[in-house]
């Protein structure tokens, strides 16, 4: 009888850590973010600094207000406030593949080495995907919204904003489409993790349409433009998804053909 091959040595036997040791490397990990994002605080206050930012994310709107009108705050602390919560969320986004590369290292010992291979391509496509919906709303968005909100302004109002509520709307839109762009990696996952195959998902085109202009309705303001300008990019992404996940499964499944031949001949 032919001497069957010996089984293959599980990756991760031994590795296993106590509780505790996973809270202490837990708690690292987020001082190494808390870090990234100090870091990126002192960075972006030196330059361009708060007033910077302000007059940045303030551009799309200021270009629909009346010559030389200005935001308002209305609050006793906004003037203080408000900028350091900007500057804040643009640390945050600045550090975000710092933070991203945090939460991989805090898993990676737990994951096999075609795991790992698959995970931290994801990681930066997922942080790309982010800054681009991000972008897409500054430099898109909110300059054909404005203007359409702003047409329909009567010429006895004086468009004049309060900076508070100004910076909360952009913010729910920073994160509203820096989460809808990551339909691509919702669908990779899906396919990679087995839980759907790739032509259900072709087949579900239809209805992903529908729930696309659904969920836009939901979470953007209630102006036309805005909604279609996140669900057909959200349409777009899950065809792109689709193409990735098919590449990424044959990848995989190349990678795993590999493996399983330099085992048998080991």
């Amino acid at each position: 009888m032919a001497d069957l091959p010996p089984p293959k040595e599980d990756e991760l036997a031994g590795t296993e850590q106590p509780f505790v040791q996973h809270l202490m490397e837990l708690r690292d990990r987020v001082l190494y973010a808390v870090y990234g994002i100090v870091v990126a605080v002192a960075l972006l206050a030196f330059w361009p600094g708060p007033d910077g930012l302000i007059d940045f994310i303030a551009a799309p709107i200021k270009h629909h207000m009346p010559e030389g009108a200005k935001l308002i705050a209305v609050g006793v602390f906004s003037p203080f406030i408000v900028p350091l919560k900007v500057l804040a969320m643009a640390a945050v986004l600045l550090a975000l593949p710092w933070i991203m590369y945090q939460i991989w290292a805090f898993v990676a010992p737990g994951l096999y080495t075609h795991e790992k291979r698959f995970a931290l391509p994801l990681i930066f496509f997922g942080s790309v995907l982010a800054y681009s919906g991000i972008a897409f709303v500054q430099l898109f968005v909110l300059d054909r919204m404005f203007g359409f909100i702003q047409h329909f302004t009567p010429d006895s109002v004086a468009a004049t904003p309060d900076i508070a509520s100004y910076v909360e709307a952009i913010l729910s839109l920073y994160i509203a489409f820096g989460l809808a762009f990551q339909v691509p990696i919702v669908v990779i996952l899906l396919v990679r993790m087995g839980i759907v195959e790739i032509e259900k998902l072709k087949s579900f085109r239809g209805y992903f349409i529908v729930l696309a202009f659904v969920i836009a309705a939901v979470v953007t303001p209630p102006d036309v433009l805005s909604q279609i300008s996140l669900a057909v990019p959200m349409v777009l992404l899950y065809e792109i998804g689709i193409v990735a996940a098919g590449w990424f499964q044959k990848n995989a499944k190349k990678q795993d053909e590999d493996e399983a031949e330099n085992g048998s001949a080991s």
